[in-house]
């Protein structure tokens, strides 16, 4: 827990002093956040090119907000929501082009590389949760972000927040246990 709070003060430096036009505390801040927001965008997008991008936007996003980020403490919640929007956007645009290339023959996707059995296992249990489930779940499990933050970033109260953590947990529990 002491180590998750040194991080947090020290994204909070860096978010300070990037505000600030320190170059150097931004490409910091980057590097330490582009992984997090790619494992998510990649959760949320399941397709590598579209979380590449849509992460690379919503650092843009992120870079050209720093003046309206008033609390450096909010930056999580406040990052992971610029992401969830440019997801839903390429979610959107998605399924706007599948709708308009109906009739044709669509591509085959693209494999997957190869990975652990129960990582396949994690990745179907979420797959069947709803997408307000499933951002949640991801969020608080897999980036340990707290019920507030997730609140701010999906524009629900927390009391929703909490509740879709819970039913989200019981839904992987028992997807994962076989029971369902």
């Amino acid at each position: 827990m002491a180590g998750q709070q040194t991080e947090r003060v020290y994204d909070e430096l860096l978010v300070t002093l990037a505000r600030s036009g320190d170059h150097k505390a931004a490409n910091r801040l980057a590097a330490r956040w582009y992984p997090r927001l790619m494992r998510t965008a990649l959760r949320l997008l399941q397709d590598r090119c579209e979380a590449e991008e849509a992460v690379q936007e919503a650092w843009a996003g992120i870079c050209r907000g720093w003046p309206r980020l008033s609390d450096p403490a909010m930056f999580p919640g406040w990052a992971f929501g610029i992401l969830r929007r440019k997801c839903v956007d390429r979610i959107r645009k998605v399924q706007t082009d599948r709708a308009r290339s109906a009739p044709l023959e669509t591509a085959p996707e693209p494999s997957q590389p190869a990975r652990g059995e129960l990582q396949v296992e994690i990745d179907q249990a979420l797959a069947g949760l709803s997408d307000d489930h499933r951002l949640a779940a991801i969020l608080y499990f897999g980036e340990g972000l707290s019920l507030n933050e997730i609140a701010a970033v999906t524009g629900v109260p927390v009391g929703t927040a909490k509740s879709r953590i819970f039913n989200a947990r019981q839904h992987l529990k028992s997807r994962l246990k076989g029971e369902t």
